[in-house]
């Protein structure tokens, strides 16, 4: 029986588990894939109070050493169901687990084109988030692929930047708003190439470009020093739509108390509706929901 099971170990989940155990909770963290989450992508991070500069590996690395350190279980397995109750059961591929209270920080997944060679060039030139690496690409050329809000902002943070930005959009009009759209339009920089796609990808071990096709099947090749794809996140929460509510786009519904419908879940992180899904943000939803799922274990 643990006081607190985390499902996830990103830096929201990482962070609850460290607040956790300072409070003398014994403590489960569950992992299907990768300690660290989403920022193990990026290859160098200077937003992180605390550091100059790091990878996200070497982040996440120091971030379980320190959970374990403070005496943190850690399971890799994938979580396939929650059973509320006066206990919490968690159901993994690997057998069950029960707890008083549970964190869910899940995180999101970036939407990816679904290309060959894709994996290989994450961190490798391509990105998702202008405001973390956008720095790295100063006075260089860059795509955006992606016709929303968020794409134009990537594209307008980095068309102050950089040499040059393309945008591809797979329609014949941008989906942003219409002032975002006037904004990046009037950008000497921008290039928005409308009702084409991301073929493939070239380069070997690093991104040199991309070969987009248009509507009439015609191929272009675009030298490139780097990719952002903006085409939406996947939250990681549909195993657990039935002790949490989801917004309609399958996000936590859950403001900044990380409270759930259900009394002793909570939520954490890119999971749960925000606006801002950084780092920082993340982190400072893991000791939210902590604390309060430590106020919960107590009341019991």
């Amino acid at each position: 029986m643990y006081d607190i099971i985390i499902v996830g170990g990103g830096p929201a989940g990482l962070t609850a588990a460290l607040y956790a155990r300072r409070a003398n909770k014994n403590v489960l963290v569950i992992e299907k894939e990768t300690f660290g989450g989403q920022i193990t992508f990026s290859p160098k991070v200077e937003n992180i109070p605390g550091f100059i500069s790091l990878t996200g590996n070497e982040f996440a690395e120091k971030l379980v050493e320190q959970v374990l350190e403070q005496g943190a279980e850690v399971e890799m397995t994938e979580v396939l169901e929650i059973k509320d109750g006066d206990v919490k059961t968690v159901v993994t591929e690997d057998g069950e687990f029960e707890g008083k209270a549970v964190i869910i920080a899940t995180g999101a997944k970036h939407r990816m084109l679904g290309l060959p060679d894709e994996e290989k060039f994450v961190g490798e030139g391509i990105s998702f988030c202008a405001v973390c690496d956008g720095a790295f690409y100063k006075d260089k050329v860059v795509g955006v692929v992606g016709g929303g809000n968020s794409a134009l902002q990537e594209a307008l943070l980095l068309s102050d930047l950089a040499k040059k930005v393309y945008v591809i959009q797979n329609l014949d009009f941008l989906t942003g708003e219409k002032k975002l759209a006037e904004q990046l339009y009037a950008k000497d920089n921008v290039e928005v190439i409308l009702g084409a796609v991301v073929d493939s990808y070239i380069g070997d071990s690093e991104l040199k470009g991309i070969v987009i096709k248009n509507e009439k099947g015609e191929k272009t090749e675009l030298s490139l020093d780097g990719l952002f794809i903006a085409i939406g996140l996947i939250p990681q929460n549909e195993a657990f739509s039935d002790v949490i509510a989801l917004d309609e786009r399958g996000y936590a519904d859950s403001n900044e108390t990380c409270t759930t419908k259900s009394n002793g879940i909570f939520v954490a992180g890119d999971c749960r509706s925000k606006k801002i899904r950084q780092v920082t943000t993340a982190a400072a939803d893991g000791a939210i929901a902590a604390l309060a799922a430590c106020d919960y274990v107590d009341s019991l």
